[in-house]
């Protein structure tokens, strides 16, 4: 539909401008000329692309491209080279933008569920909308964030396209230079898993392959198309919390967040209250890098006494020394189930707390 209104622009302009001109879409074919044999036909100007959108001129005629600025999308060209050509590359550029626009925002699906996402849509318009564009709303999606944290000269959102190529299914859009957005159709019963292995297979395409470094965060999945907003900021939410609480993962689920979620809610101000409060008898900062990682493999070993001190390579004893230690210092005795989980949350608000100083 989009090249049936360049076409008639086209045909509305070529008395006004007595040359040749015309449209290429991204395979460099053209889509609309104001002389119709041309349609068709394949301009070889891949290699002279500029990104930065400049006049291009070859074999007698001047190109400007026009669209997405990350990628080569469209170029109109006019024939001749002199500079009466590129002034009406670029007005015709400028004129034919528009137009690209005001298609996309009325026809296309996958800026339709950009506006979703980013609540730039009234919600009684956004089943309207999906009539008219014959949008299949009651089926189960996910919103996954891609957060580019090495960018290299290699463009993250085109590999991520080739990835999921349905576009149709899915939709991928970019929301600033570093985050993509992938709102990806699923099947009602996929697991958590899957999901995983999903964003697992974007990580390492991107970096195996274009040495790019990513991290996904992952919303919960939904149905209904008014719910792909809630998906999308769940997933920022579980990127952010992972910053913070799982900073060696590359794949975090706002599913898998648990406490961290909780806490990340908290004011900065009431957790250096509870800090306060639980660590009483003396302070967290007392305990040495040796007895906190102690303290991490006996919570990963579910308290287990026997089993932490085969891991750690160390006699019971030892490890019973230890707790006995660290309930002197602080108060609280690992081995009892209450004083294990304070001690849990205690060491994962005090990292909170390093993350987002308290501001008075």
């Amino acid at each position: 539909m989009a090249n049936r209104l360049f076409q008639s622009v086209v045909f509305q302009m070529k008395d006004s401008i007595d040359r040749v001109i015309g449209v290429i879409d991204e395979n460099f074919v053209i889509i609309s000329c104001s002389e119709l044999i041309k349609v068709g036909e394949t301009v070889d100007i891949s290699l002279l692309v500029s990104p930065e959108g400049g006049t291009i001129v070859k074999d007698g005629y001047t190109y400007k491209t026009f669209g997405n600025k990350n990628k080569f999308e469209y170029a109109v060209f006019v024939e001749g080279t002199d500079e009466a050509a590129a002034r009406y590359c670029s007005l015709l550029s400028v004129s034919f933008a528009s137009i690209k626009q005001y298609y996309d925002e009325k026809y296309d699906r996958n800026n339709f569920v950009k506006n979703i996402v980013l609540d730039n849509i009234l919600p009684g318009d956004v089943y309207i909308k999906a009539r008219e564009l014959h949008f299949n709303a009651e089926v189960s999606r996910v919103a996954m964030l891609i957060k580019i944290v090495s960018p290299t000269e290699v463009s993250a959102f085109s590999v991520v396209q080739n990835l999921f190529p349905d576009k149709q299914k899915d939709f991928i859009f970019t929301v600033s230079e570093t985050d993509i957005v992938l709102i990806k159709e699923i099947n009602a019963d996929i697991s958590p898993k899957d999901l995983d292995h999903l964003a697992n297979s974007i990580v390492d395409t991107l970096g195996s392959e274009f040495y790019t470094k990513a991290v996904v965060g992952i919303g919960t999945a939904v149905v209904g198309l008014k719910e792909l907003a809630r998906s999308y900021k769940e997933a920022q939410i579980a990127l952010e919390v992972g910053k913070v609480f799982d900073t060696e993962k590359n794949i975090i689920s706002y599913d898998n967040l648990g406490i961290a979620r909780l806490i990340y809610q908290l004011p900065t101000t009431l957790c250096d209250m509870f800090l306060r409060e639980v660590f009483k008898k003396g302070s967290i900062e007392s305990l040495d890098q040796e007895t906190l990682f102690t303290i991490q493999k006996f919570f990963e070993n579910n308290l287990n006494v026997s089993e932490t001190s085969r891991k750690l390579f160390v006699h019971r004893n030892t490890l019973v020394y230890r707790l006995e230690k660290i309930k002197k210092l602080t108060g609280l005795d690992l081995r009892e189930f209450d004083h294990a989980i304070i001690f849990k949350v205690a060491l994962m608000v005090q990292k909170y707390l390093k993350a987002n100083p308290i501001k008075y």
